[in-house]
């Protein structure tokens, strides 16, 4: 897999019928290598190792409706009271950041309201706070380390 714009992780990898899985530590199972989840990988390793998130905060790739629609988010950070904190799309290392994909994140965010969101491809990170109040989001240098709420 390609050398991303992280530090260096361990993972824990298996083959089976010419596949090469990842261990998800999230959903506690083996998940096939794409080039995308090698990026939603680093991501969850990135939230617990340098933010210090609790692995208890951080949910993986679930169904969520947006206007009516199935729509799969990659990653999501929450607060300890259930509300979600940080939002965070997964691209692959080929897929080039675009405004369609603030698009597709700030979609999903009128339904979610989190306070933070991060849109990544592996190689180019993009950290935003969102300002309810005048419908509009800040970028930021990084995301906020884990702090007790």
């Amino acid at each position: 897999m390609q050398q991303l714009n992280f530090s260096t992780y361990h993972f824990r990898f298996k083959n089976s019928e010419n596949k090469v899985s990842i261990f998800d530590e999230i959903r506690k199972k083996f998940i096939i290598l794409t080039p995308e989840e090698w990026v939603r990988q680093h991501v969850v390793q990135f939230l617990l190792e340098e933010k210090k998130y609790p692995k208890s905060l951080i949910n993986v790739e679930k169904v969520l409706k947006v206007n009516g629609l199935r729509k799969r988010y990659d990653v999501v950070v929450f607060n300890s009271d259930g509300s979600i904190f940080i939002l965070i799309e997964c691209k692959a290392p080929e897929i080039k950041i675009a405004q369609a994909t603030f698009d597709q994140i700030a979609r999903y965010n009128m339904t979610m309201k989190a306070q933070y969101l991060m849109v990544t491809n592996g190689l180019n990170h993009y950290f935003c706070q969102m300002d309810f109040e005048n419908e509009k989001y800040q970028f930021l240098t990084e995301l906020p380390l884990y702090q007790i709420r």
